[in-house]
C-alpha cells in the first residue's frame, strides 16, 4: 500500500517567521485534540512527530473509512517539498498562465548527456556538472546552450533555480512565453507537485484532510498563501 502525506506549506513565511507559526499552529491543532502535545517515534523524514489526537476527525472528511496511524511532522528551515513518485510534465506561468512542458531531463555527468528525471534532488548534479551559472543574487543562470532551449527542454533551467532557492532562498525563472522573470515560488506546478518554504506541516498516513481545515491553518498562519502536496512513497 505505501505510505502516503499530506503537506500543508507556508510559501510566504521568511526564515525568522518559521518557527513562531509553526508554534502557532501546533497549540491549535493540539488544542482542539487534532494532534497530541508529546512527539513520538510516528513520522518519516522526522526523528519525532505528532500523533493523532482524539479528535483528528475534525481535520478530515466525513465519515473516513480508516483511522490515521501516523502524526504530523513540522518542518521549520528552507525546504523543497515535492510529491513523492513520478514527476510534473508541465508548469505554468502565474503572469501570462502559458503552460511550459518540462522534458524531464538534466545533465548527466559521468555520461555527459541529458537524462531522464522524476526528482528535484538531481538539481544538485545538474549544477555539479557545471552547465548551469549561478548568480550571487540567487538568480538562475543561463547555460551555453540554453537549457531551456528545444535542445534540451525547460527542465534544467528549473533544476538549477531549484538548487540556488534550496542554498539563498530566492531564485527566478524567465517564462518562455513571456520571457518576464517569475519566482520560482510563484510558479503553478502540475498536480501541485512542489511547493518550496520554510515551514510545513505534514500529516502522514491521513485520511484526505478538509478544505475549511486548510484555510483554518492558512489563517492561523497569519493568512499566509499556502501551498498543499499530497504525495505517495
Amino acid at each position: 500500500m505505501g505510505d502516503h502525506f499530506q503537506t500543508v506549506v507556508d510559501v510566504d513565511a521568511t526564515a525568522d517567521e518559521a518557527q513562531a507559526l509553526a508554534a502557532r499552529a501546533v497549540e491549535w491543532l493540539v488544542a482542539e485534540g487534532i494532534v497530541l502535545g508529546e512527539r513520538t517515534d510516528c513520522v518519516l523524514g522526522q526523528p519525532l512527530g505528532h500523533p493523532p489526537g482524539p479528535n483528528w476527525q475534525r481535520a478530515v472528511e466525513e465519515s473516513p473509512d480508516w483511522d490515521p496511524w501516523d502524526g504530523l511532522a513540522v518542518y521549520t528551515e528552507r525546504t523543497v517539498f515535492d510529491s513523492g513518485q513520478g514527476g510534473p510534465e508541465s508548469v505554468t506561468c502565474p503572469r501570462c498562465e502559458a503552460t511550459t512542458p518540462l522534458s524531464g531531463e538534466t545533465f548527466d555527468e559521468d555520461s555527459e548527456s541529458y537524462e531522464d528525471s522524476e526528482s528535484y534532488e538531481d538539481y544538485e548534479d545538474y549544477e555539479a556538472s557545471g552547465e548551469a551559472e549561478v548568480s550571487g543574487e540567487g538568480q538562475a543562470g543561463e547555460a551555453d546552450p540554453d537549457p531551456g532551449g528545444p535542445e534540451n527542454g525547460a527542465w534544467p533551467r528549473f533544476a538549477a533555480a531549484m538548487g540556488t532557492w534550496h542554498e539563498t532562498g530566492a531564485a527566478t525563472v524567465d517564462c518562455p512565453a513571456c520571457a518576464r522573470p517569475v519566482p520560482l515560488t510563484d510558479w503553478i506546478w502540475e498536480d501541485d507537485y512542489y511547493a518550496f518554504g520554510h515551514l510545513g506541516l505534514e500529516f502522514w498516513n491521513w485520511p484526505e484532510l478538509r478544505p475549511d481545515f486548510l484555510q483554518e491553518i492558512s489563517r492561523l498562519l497569519g493568512g499566509h498563501r499556502t501551498g498543499f502536496v499530497w504525495g505517495k512513497l
